[in-house]
This record gives C-alpha cells, structure tokens and sequence, in this order.
C-alpha cells in the first residue's frame, strides 16, 4: 500500500494538558525519537546510591589514594616480610650493639645487636594484625549488641546503656596494665580479647543511634505495614542504612588499637619477648636513645606512619558518607 501523504508544513503534538501545539516536521520527529525523560532533558540517569556516591568522591580524594598505599604497603610486607626483608628478626649479635647504618643493615643494630630494619618491617605483623582483628572483633559485637538494643528497645536498651556507661569509666592503660598482667601468654590473643572488651561499648553506641533514626523512617514502616519480620527489617531495610557510621568509626579506631597494642607493650604487659613487635623495640630502645637514636627512630617512626594512615583513611571515608560534609 502507497504510504499516506505528510504534511509537510507542520505536525500537531499534545500538550500532555488537554491541548495541542503546531510543530514543523522536523521539530515532530525530534520530539519522536527523544529517549526518556521531559523534552530537552534527554536521557535520565539513573540516580547513583549513597555507596557508589561515595566511592566516586573517594577515588577522587588524594588523601584516601595516600593513605590507602601506604595501607596496602603494610598489609603486603606483613603477609610476606621476606619480600623486603631476608634477615632473621630474633638474631642478634652483641659485638654490634649500638652500631649505626651499615651496607646490609640501613638502620643500623639496636641495643642487643638485633638488626632494626628487619624488626621494623617483622613489626608491622604484629600491629596489623592486632588492629585488624581487634577493629572486626569490636565491629562485630558492638554492632549486633547496638542494633539489637536500638531496635527492640525496652528494658534491654537500657540495660546495654547502663553496661556501657561502666565500661566508659574504665581507664582504658589502667584497665590492661590490671587485666593483662596476670596473662601469661605471649600470643597477640590476649591483647585482642582486651582490646575488644573495653572496644565494644563506643560502637555499641554508634549503632544504637544509626538503628533508631533508620527505623523511623518511611520505607521501614511500609515493610513493617506490609507483615516484615523483625529479621528482615533489620537486615535488609535498616542495617544497609545504618552501617555507614559505624564502618567510619571502626576505621579511625583502627588506628588507635595499634597505638593501644605498642602502648601495652611498651608498658611491658602487651606482647613480651621473644615476640617482635613495634612497642618492645621502642622501649628495649628507650635507654639508649642518646648513644644509638636509629634504634629508637626507625620503630617510632613505622608506628606514626601506620596510625595517620589509618586514621586519615577513616577521615576520608567520613567525609565521603556524610552527606552533611559535602
């Protein structure tokens, strides 16, 4: 069949409002073919969610693309310290106490002729790992014991909130110099359980707040209209909501576990000998730093290093969650 005469002078388009507006061919066929969205928008978008929103702002950030090198850097010479370092930690020659950089030996030797740069880099095991899993430890709890707390409220609530409030008064140095002196083994364990122990109640407390302001909102009270079980709301409508907080918080406080671990260890109830770790070579050091300061240096400096990482890693997370920073 012939095809049916165009006019070819103007089209009539709706209005989408009950009327009609003269358009010239070409502007019709426009119109046409526009893919989604009002005219002149274009295509829409799809909105981007709180998480790749902040995932693009991060990669963005030359202070998270900083520190999470020098986290990288950490983790990869903790698994593997023989990458960059051949010597034995817990070898020790006393005819080179004290000595200073040698070919073979950039830091120099400490006071009981151990080599510093092989310590150093053996160290950094030690303090990861205590503050990886004493931070997964402290998420873990605090965040179930809060949720539940902030969820259900009630009698529990105020139970967890008056249990804290006793933890908080504990003096957290004085707290392990109690508990971890009468410890006698020599594995980071000991210093983990501390640490999460005394650790909970500051994330308890930020998951409490985050649940009760998620569950009050509006698409949780339509899941709970439409018969959601407890466990759903919780785990499919609040804790996606709620955990940005506490994933911000968890981080900085990574880097205080670290701090905390040396502290004990320097204090002497942390890690003790033969177990090599950045605490203990700062205090083995501590008498001699006017004769050999290279012993004293090189492990303070690691630790520094290690926790502004941390904590301007979690600084940046914070910024890029919090839509209130932008």
């Amino acid at each position: 069949m012939p095809e049916p005469p165009r006019e070819p002078d103007n089209a009539i388009a709706s209005t989408g409002q009950g009327g009609a507006m003269d358009l010239g061919l070409d502007e019709a066929e426009t119109l046409e073919r526009t893919p989604g969205g009002p005219l002149g928008t274009g295509p829409q978008e799809k909105p981007r969610s709180l998480w790749s929103d902040a995932w693009h702002d991060l990669r963005r950030n030359p202070v998270f693309i900083g520190s999470a090198l020098v986290i990288l850097f950490l983790v990869v010479i903790s698994l593997w310290p023989s990458l960059i370092a051949s010597g034995n930690p817990l070898k020790c020659d006393l005819a080179r106490a004290q000595e200073g950089s040698q070919p073979g030996h950039p830091f120099g030797f400490n006071g009981q002729g151990c080599d510093v740069y092989t310590r150093t880099v053996y160290g950094a095991r030690t303090s990861v790992a205590v503050g990886v899993l004493s931070t997964l430890g402290v998420a873990v709890l605090g965040s179930v014991l809060g949720a539940l707390a902030g969820f259900f409220g009630g009698l529990g609530d105020a139970f967890l909130s008056r249990i804290t409030d006793v933890f908080f008064a504990i003096p957290v140095v004085l707290g392990g110099l109690v508990l971890l002196s009468v410890v006698t083994s020599n594995t980071i364990w000991p210093v983990i359980g501390f640490i999460v122990l005394l650790g909970w109640p500051q994330l308890s407390r930020i998951a409490r707040g985050s649940v009760i302001t998620a569950k009050q909102n509006d698409y949780v009270q339509a899941a709970r209209a439409l018969g959601a079980s407890h466990s759903r709301l919780l785990l499919r409508h609040i804790a996606p909501n709620a955990v940005a907080p506490v994933i911000v918080v968890a981080t900085i406080a990574l880097g205080t576990y670290i701090a905390l671990e040396a502290t004990l260890s320097f204090l002497g109830v942390g890690l003790r000998p033969p177990s090599v770790s950045w605490g203990i070579d700062i205090s083995a050091a501590s008498p001699y730093v006017r004769n050999a300061p290279h012993a004293l240096l090189w492990p303070s400096g690691a630790l520094a290093v290690t926790v502004l990482a941390f904590i301007m890693l979690g600084d940046a997370v914070r910024d890029a969650l919090d839509p209130k920073l932008r």
